[in-house]
């Protein structure tokens, strides 16, 4: 039964399973978590060339369906199980492997909120392949300087490099969905920030995407004197009309770190 409830879009055309299955990297001892297996279109392809899949399904209908269908395929386990609650290290440490690679075709409307989960736990993650809506492919690869660029791609860019392999039509999904999709591949890069750093420059970066219209400078002063900001960007040879859209993902950390180099009072 299909439930829109829970955004749910089945893959079932065999020729893009297969170009899915052929685009990940995945080993004979590799771990696998699949996220939203729902009638298990990608388990068994993914079963077939891993050592060991763990299929996340939150639909406890299709879970014990899925549970039954697989029964004596030893290296596939199904779980009920939300993929926002999942515990990536846990499951490693469970199958005993230091990282496992993520496959999942994601539901739209959490999209973001999936990825933020993923990114937080990056350091047990091995590499990802998701399914997600074109636009939100296009922003997660995009470059600085082109519209799709935003907190999303910094997000991303932050802990992976990603690469868009090919555009999904509606026609390939049960129900199709109004909109392309597009497979993402994401190699995890070495971004170790501390949790509380890593989630105060996020919280940086969100301030500077805040009014897209505007500009950096503008965006920044609803928090810092913009006299400071102004000198800031001076000294990074950064123009005052410059957006946020324009900056590298790199500079991020970099303006940051000097616009906290003492407390917002002496700008005052």
């Amino acid at each position: 039964m299909i439930r829109p409830k829970l955004g749910q879009h089945f893959l079932q055309d065999q020729g893009f399973r297969q170009r899915i299955v052929e685009a990940l990297p995945v080993g004979r001892d590799d771990l696998v978590c699949e996220i939203g297996a729902g009638r298990g279109a990608m388990t068994g392809l993914l079963a077939a060339r891993a050592r060991q899949v763990v299929a996340l399904e939150i639909d406890a209908d299709l879970a014990r369906t899925l549970r039954h269908e697989y029964t004596d395929k030893p290296n596939v386990e199904v779980l009920e199980a939300d993929i926002l609650k999942a515990d990536m290290p846990g499951l490693c440490r469970r199958f005993q492997r230091e990282s496992c690679y993520v496959f999942g075709n994601l539901p739209y409307y959490i999209t973001s909120p999936i990825l933020h989960h993923l990114l937080d736990q990056a350091g047990s993650i091995k590499g990802m392949a998701l399914v997600v809506q074109r636009e939100v492919a296009e922003r997660l690869t995009a470059l600085p300087g082109s519209r799709s660029y935003g907190y999303l791609t910094v997000l991303t860019h932050l802990a992976t490099k990603t690469r868009l392999e090919f555009v999904i039509p509606p026609g390939a999904f049960s129900p199709p969905p109004k909109v392309d999709s597009a497979l993402v591949t994401f190699e995890m890069g070495n971004d170790r920030l501390p949790p509380g750093e890593r989630k105060a420059l996020l919280g940086f970066v969100k301030l500077c995407f805040a009014h897209k219209r505007k500009n950096l400078l503008n965006n920044l002063q609803a928090v810092y004197a913009r006299r400071r900001v102004e000198a800031e960007l001076a000294a990074v040879g950064l123009l005052p009309t410059i957006r946020a859209e324009q900056l590298p993902y790199q500079e991020f950390a970099k303006l940051r770190e000097r616009l906290r180099e003492r407390p917002e009072s002496e700008d005052r």
